[in-house]
C-alpha cells in the first residue's frame, strides 16, 4: 500500500459518518418535533417574549437565552425531511405546525412591543435583522448541516443548541412583530425575508443531508398518486432552491458591491475642494454619493466618475448628490481644517498622557524593586526584623489639618526593638533611600 493509499484510508476512516447514524431513529425524533402542541405553546410564547425583551434593550445575552429555548427549528428540520423522503403527508404537517408558530410568535412579539413602555432611540440589535447579507445564507445552510448531522447521531451533543443561535430564527420573527406594532414595512419586510432566508437553507442543508445519507423514501401502494406526490415534492423543492439561489446570487452582489462602493469613498474622501461625508446603497446596484464643499465641475465630476470605474462601479451605478454651499465654501474648509487640527491636538494630548502614564508605572516597578533590596539589607543588619512594610502615605497635621507627603516603613519583630535602634534604623533609611521624610515604626507580632 502506498503512502497516498495510507493517508486516503486514514482520512476516510476519520470523516466516516455511516457508522455514527442511526437513520431510523432520526426520522422518528424529527417526525416527532414538529409538533406544535402542549408545552411547546407556552415554551414559544415565553421565547417569544424573551427575545422581544433583549431586543427592546439591546441585550445580545438575553437573545442568546431566547433562541436556546425556542422550539421552531423542529418543524423546519421536518420539512427538509419530508421533501428529501418524498413524503408529502409530513410536508403538510410540518409546514401547518411551522405557519402555526410563525403566527404565535408575530403575535406575541407585537403585543409586546404594544405594550412596553420603551422605545430606544438607537435599536441596534432591531436594525441588524431587517437586512439579511450573504453571511446570513451560509450561516444558515452550514448550520442547518450540523443540525440534521446532529439528529442523526446516535449520541446527541449540545449542537442543536448551538445551532439555534447560529441561525438565529427567533430574533426576525421579534422583530417583524415590532414592525406590525409600530407599523413599519421595513422593519417587517425585512425581517420576515432573513427569516425565510434561513428556513429555506436549513430546509436545504436537511433534503441535502437526506438524500446523501439515503434516508428511505415514502413508497405509495397507488403508483399513479405516489408518480403525483413525488411530482408535487419535486416541483415544492424547486420553489425552495430556484428563489434561494436566486437570492444568494442576488446577496453576494449587493455584498459585493458594497466592498466596491466602500473602498471608492475611502479612496476618495477629499475630491478637490469637496468632501464626501456620507454615502448609501439605494438598490443594492446604486450608490448615492453626497459631498459638500465646491460644486464640482464638468471635468472633476468626469474625474470622479473615472475613478469610481477604477472600483467596478460603472457610471449608471453612482448617483452624485453634491450639495454645494457656493461661496460659503471657504468657511466649509476651515470648518473642515479646524475640525482636523483640533483632531491632531487631542490626539498629540492623548500621547503625551499615555507616556506620562507609562514612566509613572514604570518608576513603580523601580521603586518596587528598590524595596525588596532595602528590605533584604535591612533584615541583614538586624536579625530580629522578620517583615518590613514600605509605602508612601499622606501625613495630616490635626491642628492645621496641613497634608504633607513621606515613606511610612514598618518593622515587624517578635520583641520590641530599643528606641535607640529604631532611630538608627531611620537616619540609614534617610541616607539609604535619600528621603528626609522616612518614619520608621516598630510593631510586635
Amino acid at each position: 500500500m502506498t503512502l497516498y493509499d495510507t493517508f486516503k484510508a486514514q482520512i476516510s476512516g476519520i470523516a466516516n459518518i455511516n457508522d455514527h447514524i442511526d437513520i431510523d431513529d432520526a426520522s422518528a425524533r424529527i417526525k416527532s418535533s414538529i409538533w406544535f402542541k402542549g408545552p411547546n405553546v407556552w415554551i414559544l410564547a415565553f421565547s417569544i417574549v424573551i427575545a422581544s425583551v433583549g431586543l427592546n434593550v439591546n441585550s445580545t445575552a438575553v437573545i442568546i437565552g431566547a433562541m436556546l429555548v425556542s422550539p421552531l427549528m423542529g418543524p423546519i428540520i421536518g420539512m427538509g425531511l419530508s421533501l428529501g423522503t418524498n413524503d408529502t403527508v409530513l410536508l403538510r404537517d410540518a409546514a401547518r405546525n411551522l405557519l402555526i408558530m410563525v403566527i404565535i410568535s408575530l403575535l406575541a412579539s407585537c403585543l409586546y412591543f404594544v405594550l412596553t413602555p420603551l422605545n430606544l432611540t438607537n435599536p441596534t440589535e432591531l436594525l441588524a435583522r431587517t437586512s439579511p447579507t450573504i453571511y446570513d445564507v451560509l450561516i444558515a445552510l452550514f448550520g442547518g448541516l450540523a443540525g440534521i448531522l446532529e439528529n442523526c447521531r446516535k449520541e446527541r451533543g449540545t449542537v442543536i443548541s448551538g445551532v439555534a443561535i447560529a441561525t438565529a430564527l427567533m430574533p426576525p420573527l421579534c422583530t417583524a412583530g415590532y414592525g406590525l406594532a409600530n407599523l413599519n414595512m421595513h422593519y417587517f419586510l425585512g425581517a420576515m425575508y432573513l427569516f425565510l432566508i434561513n428556513s429555506v437553507f436549513i430546509i436545504l442543508a436537511t433534503y441535502i443531508i437526506v438524500k446523501y445519507l439515503r434516508f428511505p423514501s415514502v413508497q405509495y401502494e397507488d403508483l399513479s398518486l405516489g408518480r403525483k406526490r413525488k411530482l408535487i415534492v419535486t416541483l415544492l423543492m424547486l420553489a425552495f432552491i430556484v428563489p434561494s439561489v436566486i437570492s444568494a446570487v442576488s446577496l453576494v452582489r449587493t455584498n459585493n458591491f458594497e466592498r466596491k462602493v466602500q473602498s471608492f469613498v475611502s479612496a476618495n474622501r477629499v475630491f478637490g475642494r469637496s468632501y464626501i461625508y456620507d454615502y448609501k446603497i439605494l438598490d443594492g446596484r446604486t450608490a448615492e454619493i453626497s459631498l459638500t464643499g465646491d460644486q464640482l465641475d464638468e471635468a472633476e465630476l468626469t474625474s470622479l466618475y473615472s475613478s469610481a470605474a477604477e472600483f467596478g462601479i460603472g457610471r449608471d451605478h453612482i448617483v452624485v448628490n453634491d450639495h454645494s454651499v457656493g461661496v460659503i465654501s471657504d468657511d466649509y474648509e476651515k470648518m473642515f481644517k479646524g475640525i482636523s487640527r483640533n483632531n491632531e491636538e487631542l490626539l498629540a494630548k492623548k500621547d503625551a498622557r499615555i507616556s506620562e502614564l507609562e514612566s509613572q508605572i514604570e518608576a513603580e516597578k523601580r521603586s518596587e524593586d528598590e524595596y525588596v533590596q532595602i528590605t533584604r539589607e535591612l533584615r541583614y543588619r538586624y536579625q530580629d526584623i522578620s517583615d518590613v512594610s514600605i509605602s508612601r502615605g499622606l501625613n495630616i497635621a490635626s491642628e492645621n489639618m496641613d497634608v504633607s507627603r513621606r515613606i511610612n516603613v514598618i518593622a515587624f519583630t517578635p520583641q520590641p526593638l530599643d528606641q535607640s535602634i529604631v532611630s538608627d534604623i531611620e537616619g540609614w533609611l534617610k541616607v539609604r533611600m535619600n528621603d528626609s521624610t522616612v518614619v520608621v515604626m516598630n510593631i510586635v507580632r
